[in-house]
Parts: C-alpha cells; structure tokens; sequence
C-alpha cells in the first residue's frame, strides 16, 4: 500500500499541487503500460482505460467553521487549475461523524455525477478528515482522496496514515477502512485561527510522539525560558514519525499500533463524556493513566512516569479522570483495537521506548482496579 505524500505550502497553491500529484501518477501509469505492451503484456480493457482518465472534479468536503475561512481560496485554487468543484459543508464537530452524514454525502455525489477518475479534497480537522476519507474509501469502491488538514491534530496525525471511519451508537471509529491519502496538503498558517484550546488538544499527539521517540523530539516538548517552542519543527518531526511507522506497517499489524500509545483509554473517555472532551485531552488523560498505571506494575520506572506526566502537567492538561474504571472497561471492551478477549496496551518503559502488553480483559480489569 503507497503511503501518503506530504507537501507544505500554501492553499492558494492547493490546485497546483493536486493537479501535479495527478500528472505524476498518470505518466506512472502510461510508463507502466510501456513496459507492459514491450512484454506483450498488455491488456487494453476497459478498466485499464478508466484508470487513466485524468481526474476532473473535486468534491471538497468541508465543515461550517473552516468553510467561511478558507473554502473560497480552496475552490479559486482548484478552478483555477481547471477543476469542477463541488462543495459539502456539514456542521463541526465529531457529532457530524455518523452514518446519516456520511450517506448523505455518498448520495449528494452520486447525484453530482462525481466518477471513480475523481477525487475528494477533505479540507479541515480530524472529524473532517475522518469523513472525507471513508466516503472516498467506499464511494464506488475508492477514489482519490487529498487531506489538507487545518487544525494541529489533523496536522501531526489524523491527516496521515489512511485510517479513515465513522462513530457508531456502541464507539469511535467502529465502522472505517484504510485509504492512503494520495496528497498530504499542510498549510501552516492555517493554524494562525486556531483557538488555544485547539492548539492544546493537538499538542497531547506531539507528547505522544515525544515519548515513543525520545531524544531531542522529547527535549523539545518543554517551552524554553520565554515559553516558547518551535513549533513547525515538531509538526514537521511528528509527521515524519508517523509517515516512517507507516511505511513499514501500513495496515497496523506489528509496529504501527505503538501510535496507540494512550488512545485506548482516551477513546473510551471520549466516549463516555458523549464526545464533550476532545480528542487530544482524552488521549492526554489516557497517557498519564497508563504512565501511572506502568509505574504501579514495574513496567517502567517512576522517573519515567514522574517526567510524562510533568510534561503533560507544562501544558496544563487535566488529567482527573472523569468516569469510574467499570465503565472505562465496558467502553473498551468494544474498541476496536481489542481481539477476541484480549487487548494489547501500549506501555512506556522508558521516555524513547514503548512496547505492546497484552492482556485479557480481566487482567485489565485487575491493573485498573
């Protein structure tokens, strides 16, 4: 599976830059089919034709808050490369990433006439994201998909690495699939409008790289003396972390699920505060939990717990936990990262170095309680 291409720039370049990304998987197509016809393999079906139809409408998918932004210089940008645009503005947040939208979406295409030689721009946050990328995933089968994240989540991890899916009633993220994006779109200014809040929550997945890589990215997680940190150089690192896990382990068999680091405790909070906590502040609760949890049991040192949760106490997160531990594991008793009766928990053992546990779920139930 072809992992994602990044690109930093501007979204006034955004058109550009898809309509480059399409030249270049064409002429891969046409140098493929020389080889093949100088082998006399070729195949000149209908299908082989469809693929290389050049992609010539957009669907940009988009919610209420980042389409009065930025939408007008995304649909200048593509038209003026000569794209068909057309627009899907849903309500934000992740109440929006349900099965009523997402098939509203799916039926409002088809009706658009978009075709499988189209593509669908997902311009804004990790719900957005999310969305865009199942419906690209599953309309007729798969089309192309380009995220251009605007928030700093989407930026260090939602944006990257194919996950794409919807809510279900029982969880997060239940009903998905896995779809490369074919561009990767970051515009750094974008997070010019962000409010604080939103650069906090984006920040607890930087952590969560710092203490899988360790090192100078750990390092750089605390402010200097002014406050400051250099923060396009930590979106940068984060999104080579992931972009490196995934292109060894694209389908989250082996490596990949050390990403999960905090998440399957964060999922289940997220979803017992009916999604009012946010993503990162949940994942930032689950990471302390399982850093303390891991200090309790020996499966890393207090210094190592002590310095994670330090590093989350710098950036003001609230880490109380807001449930009782029967309902946390009736919530994760329906991840979807659990198999069969057994989950596997990423512990830190050290600030550098994490490892997968696994456990049964009344082992689980027996750490927590």
């Amino acid at each position: 599976m072809k992992t994602n291409t990044l690109v930093y720039g501007e979204l006034k370049n955004l058109g550009r830059e898809i309509a480059k990304t399409i030249d270049a998987a064409n002429d891969n197509k046409l140098q493929s089919k020389e080889r093949a016809a100088n082998d006399s393999k070729l195949q000149d079906d209908e299908q082989s034709f469809q693929d290389s139809k050049p992609c010539v409408s957009i669907a940009i998918i988009t919610d209420q808050n980042v389409a009065a932004l930025y939408l007008n210089a995304c649909v200048e940008s593509l038209e003026d490369q000569g794209f068909h645009v057309f627009c899907k503005v849903i309500p934000p947040g992740e109440e929006s990433k349900n099965g009523e939208v997402y098939l509203s979406i799916l039926e409002s295409m088809a009706k658009d006439g978009i075709t499988r030689t189209d593509g669908i721009v997902a311009l804004g946050g990790g719900v957005v994201g999310d969305l865009a990328g199942f419906v690209a995933a599953t309309y007729m089968r798969g089309i192309k998909v380009y995220q251009v994240p605007t928030s700093l989540l989407a930026m260090v991890d939602s944006s990257i690495g194919g996950k794409t899916g919807i809510d279900l009633d029982a969880g997060k993220n239940l009903a998905g699939a896995f779809h490369m994006p074919s561009l990767v779109y970051q515009d750094f200014g974008t997070l010019s409008t962000l409010p604080e809040e939103e650069l906090i929550n984006g920040m607890a997945e930087i952590i969560k790289y710092g203490v899988l890589a360790g090192g100078e990215f750990y390092e750089l997680l605390t402010p200097d003396e002014d406050g400051n940190i250099d923060l396009e150089r930590l979106i940068r690192m984060s999104a080579e972390y992931k972009m490196d896990i995934v292109s060894r382990d694209a389908k989250d068999m082996g490596e990949r699920q050390l990403l999960n680091l905090g998440h399957t405790f964060g999922h289940a909070i997220e979803k017992l505060s009916n999604y009012e906590i946010k993503h990162g502040f949940a994942v930032a609760k689950g990471l302390a939990l399982i850093a303390d949890l891991s200090g309790r049991h020996g499966w890393c040192s207090e210094e190592t717990r002590d310095s994670i949760v330090g590093t989350l106490d710098i950036w003001g997160y609230d880490l109380s936990i807001p449930c009782d531990m029967n309902e946390m594991l009736d919530a994760i008793a329906v991840d979807k990262k659990r198999k069969a009766d057994y989950i596997d928990l990423v512990v830190p053992t050290v600030i550098g170095n994490c490892e997968l546990k696994r456990m049964s779920m009344e082992e689980l139930y027996k750490c927590l309680l």
